[in-house]
Formats: C-alpha cells, sequence, structure tokens
C-alpha cells in the first residue's frame, strides 16, 4: 500500500489526529491537528517524512487547535474544510476558554474544500466528501486506493457524531453516513475522530444508530 499511516491521540478529548504519508516520496500531510504540537512533530521526524500541508475535516478545538501553530513551524498550507465551518474556525480563541484548551488563534485556512474535491499526499490522491451535521462544514477524506477513509466526528465505532452543538443537524448527519459514507466499499477502514478503527461493513451491519435494516 503507497498510503501509509499513524493515528496519535492528541489533546485531553484524546482525538485521533492521523499523520498520512505517501511512502514511494515519504511526502505526508497532518490532518486533524488538534493539538500536542509537539507530540505531532516528533512522530514526524520519527517516521523520517516531510509535511507538505495540514488538512482539518472540521473547525472544532480538539481537531483544529493546533493547526496554525504547526503550519506557522513547518511553512505549510492549511486545507480544508468546507466553508460553512468559517463559524467553527472564527471561534477557536473562545473554545479554548470553554473546553480548557491552550489559546489558538482564529483560523482561515488557505483553501476551502467542497463536496467532489481532492487532496494530494505526495503521489496518493484523497477525495473530499462534505458530511455535515455534526458541523455544518464536515469534510472526510477518502482513499479509494488504499481502502480507507479519515471519517473525523461523523461515524465511530459503533456511534455516530453528536449534533447538539451550534448548527448541528442530526438528519443530516444521519444522511451523509448513509447516503455517502455507506455507499463505499465494506472493506474500507475508517479512521474516527475519536475511539478505535472500524469498518464501513460493520457499521452497516451493526452500529445501532445507522445500520440498514436489511441486515437486522
Amino acid at each position: 500500500m503507497a498510503l501509509r499511516y499513524e493515528t496519535i491521540p492528541v489533546t485531553p478529548f484524546e482525538q485521533n489526529a492521523t499523520l498520512l504519508w505517501c511512502d514511494r516520496t515519504l511526502r505526508a500531510a497532518i490532518v486533524d491537528a488538534g493539538g500536542d504540537a509537539q507530540k505531532l512533530l516528533g512522530r514526524v521526524q520519527a517516521n523520517g517524512v516531510t509535511v507538505e500541508k495540514l488538512l482539518l475535516t472540521h473547525g472544532h478545538i480538539d481537531h483544529a487547535g493546533a493547526a496554525a501553530e504547526l503550519a506557522k513551524a513547518l511553512g505549510v498550507p492549511v486545507e480544508g474544510p468546507q466553508e460553512a465551518e468559517r463559524f467553527w474556525l472564527d471561534q477557536l480563541p473562545q473554545q479554548g476558554k470553554m473546553f480548557g484548551f491552550a489559546h489558538s488563534d482564529p483560523l482561515t485556512p488557505d483553501c476551502w474544500l467542497a463536496d467532489g474535491d481532492s487532496v494530494t499526499v505526495g503521489d496518493e490522491t484523497l477525495a473530499v466528501i462534505h458530511c455535515p451535521g455534526h458541523t455544518p462544514g464536515h469534510v472526510v477524506f477518502y482513499s479509494a486506493a488504499a481502502g480507507l477513509l479519515i471519517a473525523g466526528d461523523v461515524l465511530f465505532a459503533g456511534s455516530i457524531g453528536r449534533t447538539d452543538f451550534p448548527m448541528g443537524n442530526h438528519e443530516a448527519l444521519i444522511a451523509a453516513i448513509r447516503g455517502k459514507l455507506f455507499a463505499l466499499p465494506d472493506d474500507t477502514r475508517v479512521l474516527p475522530g475519536h475511539g478505535p478503527e472500524t469498518t464501513i461493513g460493520e457499521e452497516r451491519r451493526f452500529n445501532p444508530f445507522v445500520a440498514d435494516p436489511r441486515f437486522g
């Protein structure tokens, strides 16, 4: 597999940041750099890769809190999420105070992403899928070649993202999971924003919030 990854839990919320790299070029991206910047930089060094960009699924502090710091330190751009996420990224300082995180300045990414876009990591390409509901501009990243989905806070092992935050929408979240993510192959590995890995097939069959009744 040309696309490799390491899951790195960060922040008191144990958010799964992902170091993603192309093993041909050793060019990498950090997805959802929520905090613990030095820990993330240490794993970059340990894996011998060169970060070329930061990717964000959404703007909650535990996913985006260290993005500006790392982008500045590494001299790389931030890509994503979808532009409706401007609300949350503008609120990063307030989110930090609310949850007791280190200060994080408001963040405007170098480019917003939209459904149907793609991003590159070295020679590898990942599709951008807009999955609103947990937040309005949430996106996920999917590599068909690697059979890998970085799902942020949309889909978890046995659960789904919360929708009780401002601008959350439960119906939109369910529609995104069933209409977009469950269209992916069953053996797609899912890297959620919190907790263990799972697969699309496992969640389609057994997730109590979104399971396909045909498998009941």
